[in-house]
């Protein structure tokens, strides 16, 4: 048949082939270096956590199976770690949904120095959580001389055991969280308000709707699905915190702020029970993937 004058030739089955092969060949060091860097590194995570290997007695190292993770049920320490994650996770979402969504309507209009304000509040999430850990630990949660018990005493609150106490550890550190990964929420929030239609916004303005008639009714049910991947992103990041909560507590006072990645790290390199501390990577991994996929079906279904 001819189109516009030119006969279209079919392509050869073995030209086909030959491009499949040289599209194969451009990706195959990318793949290489995936699986490399993420897929092996965790197929030996559940593969050490069917071995006992503890450094510290060698002689007893062999397969147990499932034996580690059967010893989780009886480890309390494991079952304290799981608590701590779920207050700490679910605390610090909450916390940063409902802030960066504050902040992200507080700036979804016009005013002077708004600029300079949404650097400012960017700024937490641009430094490393060692770094934030250390600094709430030396100059902010510091008794009498850090800036936040000197507000809290010149409030009349008086100082409070910010690290030493178990319960106010606990709150330190979510505390510590939240600032500084608050602006992320923030950042996507206000972006998503900005790309809004304007139509549904003026038109609940001429039924009279007020502040937060609109909020409720017609905001939200617009950035829903944005709301719902912040969600998600932040419970992964939450579950697998590690750096700001060791550098500012060491998981302290005892085990008041260890939750289970600080707890497999511990039982990794500080015990060197690597089994042991293997198959507590693998339940944080799991519990990870299970609550992500929750809140994609969540999403998936209009929830």
């Amino acid at each position: 048949m001819f189109d516009g004058g030119e006969e279209k030739k079919p392509l050869r089955p073995g030209y086909i082939r030959q491009q499949e092969r040289f599209g194969f060949a451009m990706i195959a060091p990318s793949m290489l270096f995936l699986f490399l860097m993420a897929a092996f590194p965790l197929i030996m995570l559940v593969a050490m956590s069917g071995f006992r290997i503890d450094f510290t007695n060698p002689s007893e190292n062999r397969w147990v199976g499932l034996g580690n993770y059967l010893q989780m049920f009886h480890d309390s320490r494991f079952l304290h770690a799981i608590k701590v994650t779920a207050i700490y996770t679910i605390s610090t979402v909450i916390l940063q949904v409902v802030t960066g969504l504050a902040l992200a309507l507080a700036f979804f209009r016009n005013f002077r120095g708004q600029g300079f304000l949404r650097v400012s509040v960017l700024l937490p999430m641009i430094l490393a959580p060692v770094v934030v850990g250390l600094a709430f630990r030396t100059m902010i949660m510091t008794p009498q001389y850090g800036i936040l018990d000197y507000i809290f005493i010149v409030l009349g609150f008086g100082s409070k055991p910010w690290l030493a106490d178990p319960n106010w550890a606990l709150v330190s550190v979510i505390i510590i969280h939240t600032w500084q990964w608050t602006p992320f929420a923030f950042l996507v929030f206000l972006a998503s308000l900005n790309a809004l239609p304007s139509d549904p916004l003026e038109a609940a303005l001429i039924d009279g709707r007020n502040a937060w008639q609109r909020l409720w009714h017609v905001i939200l049910p617009m950035i829903r699905p944005v709301v719902m991947i912040v969600i998600i992103l932040r419970t992964m990041v939450a579950l697998r915190a590690f750096a700001a909560i060791f550098s500012a507590t060491g998981g302290g006072p005892g085990t008041a702020t260890e939750i289970l990645n600080l707890y497999t790290y511990r039982e990794s390199f500080n015990s060197l029970n690597l089994g042991y501390g293997a198959a507590l990577g693998t339940t944080l991994l799991v519990i990870t993937v299970v609550i992500s996929m929750i809140f994609f079906r969540m999403r998936q279904s209009g929830m």
